[in-house]
């Protein structure tokens, strides 16, 4: 299945993280891709926050509409161009009640793993995996076709962490490496006996001298051939059975020409 959800709400103001997705799209010209409208309730510098989320009420309505989607479809595979990253609880934990024990490959420079009440912007896509793990807010978890376990998280291009995101992170002795090297991430994975993986691409996991067209750009990220490298290895060993490309804001066509080929291997 796949799928073109520009969710920008789940970023606060999201500020071309829509027109972003859409260029995207555009540029891979592919008509499988089907649209999940976004909500039409007021978001952004008109939006509410509830229970220390932002746009709550626009993300719920609108992520909604992707689960059902997504259950009455059935899919065996789920490939997505968004959109912020908070709606990856979706795809995620329905391909993880499908393929029980999947890696979470978390391509970002940002951990998301915050609770509601602790995150400083109150803005979702820094609380998709705390969600996921089940201990997000409560009122969201029927948005969930399962949750996942910590060991389950692999984060790659990590490096802008939040002081309660370090600790859930050290709780869970979450693979967090400070420098990505493919290998070691294989050989975790294997370790594990994972064998089916979900691969989350923001790309504000990369270095921004090679790729600044993010919503936000993190110095010391990872090379774009060194993601190209990860995600092959990745390819060659395991099944991908999930994979997004998000938060990517440039609507210049010809700004894409440095992350093609990581699209190409994500999401065409």
């Amino acid at each position: 299945m796949k799928i073109y959800f520009p969710q920008w709400q789940g970023s606060g103001n999201g500020k071309n993280i829509e027109p972003g997705a859409k260029a995207i799209l555009n540029y891979i010209n592919d008509s499988e891709f089907i649209n999940i409208p976004l909500s039409e309730i007021p978001a952004g510098k008109n939006g509410e926050k509830k229970h220390h989320i932002n746009n709550y009420e626009a993300i719920t309505e609108q992520l909604n509409r992707l689960k059902n989607n997504i259950e009455n479809n059935q899919p065996d595979f789920i490939k997505t161009i968004g959109g912020d990253c908070g709606l990856e609880i979706v795809p995620v934990s329905y391909l993880n009640q499908k393929y029980p024990n999947l890696g979470v490959i978390w391509f970002d420079a940002h951990a998301d793993i915050n609770k509601p009440c602790d995150s400083p912007s109150c803005n979702f896509h820094g609380m998709p995996l705390r969600t996921l793990l089940g201990e997000g807010e409560a009122k969201m978890n029927p948005l969930l076709f399962s949750t996942i376990q910590a060991s389950q998280i692999h984060y790659v291009g990590l490096r802008d962490i939040d002081k309660t995101e370090q600790e859930r992170i050290d709780k869970g002795n979450i693979y967090a490496p400070i420098k990505t090297d493919s290998n070691d991430l294989v050989q975790t994975l294997k370790s594990k006996n994972i064998t089916n993986v979900y691969l989350h691409f923001d790309f504000d996991c990369l270095e921004p001298q090679d790729y600044s067209k993010t919503y936000y750009q993190v110095p010391n990220g990872v090379t774009i051939k060194e993601a190209e490298r990860c995600i092959k290895a990745l390819q060659d060993n395991f099944t991908v059975v999930g994979s997004s490309v998000l938060e990517s804001i440039t609507v210049i066509p010809s700004e894409l020409k440095p992350i093609e080929k990581i699209i190409d291997l994500l999401v065409t």
